[in-house]
């Protein structure tokens, strides 16, 4: 982006449930049952590749708030130090033209973090797969919470990604 140009953040677009997400986006997923998906995503003119908007959301290393949510809550098993191989903490599982990966697991649960950005969007998808009936339990109520985050940190995310491209 030049200088004068202006960043503009659009409508964010949502889809819950592993039925509403198109197929070619839960084909992206490590996991070969997913219990859980939602899928955000953020209409924007700030231009970055998929593990730019990754780290722009996440960090590098988690945040003690996502700390408490991921290690405390979900008992995530996340690296803690700042590596090329982890955004937030989260493994890079895998990179393709347009997205990446991101992938974690807890002895209950596995999860994926999805991060698509193409063609003025970006997009953010969590898939998890319950490994023990307390997921079930677990998940469902902090799924709320979750999906009343998500448009924030995206559109934090696209503030971020103004600030690295003036």
């Amino acid at each position: 982006m030049n200088g004068d140009s202006e960043m503009t953040v659009g409508f964010i677009d949502s889809a819950v449930g592993t039925h509403n997400i198109p197929e070619s986006v839960r084909a992206l997923s490590s996991l070969p049952d997913i219990d859980y998906a939602d899928r955000f995503t953020l209409s924007t003119n700030a231009d970055a590749t998929p593990e730019q908007w990754a780290r722009a959301m996440f960090g590098h290393v988690p945040t003690v708030a996502e700390q408490l949510i991921w290690r405390g809550l979900l008992g995530l098993r996340l690296s803690r130090g700042r590596s090329p191989d982890t955004v937030g903490g989260w493994q890079i599982g895998e990179r393709g033209e347009g997205w990446i990966r991101l992938e974690a697991a807890s002895w209950f649960l596995t999860g994926n973090l999805l991060v698509q950005a193409t063609d003025g969007q970006v997009s953010l998808g969590t898939f998890l797969r319950y490994d023990r009936p307390l997921g079930h339990s677990v998940w469902p109520p902090l799924s709320a919470v979750h999906r009343r985050l998500i448009p924030g940190v995206l559109r934090d995310a696209a503030a971020k990604i103004a600030q690295l491209t003036e």
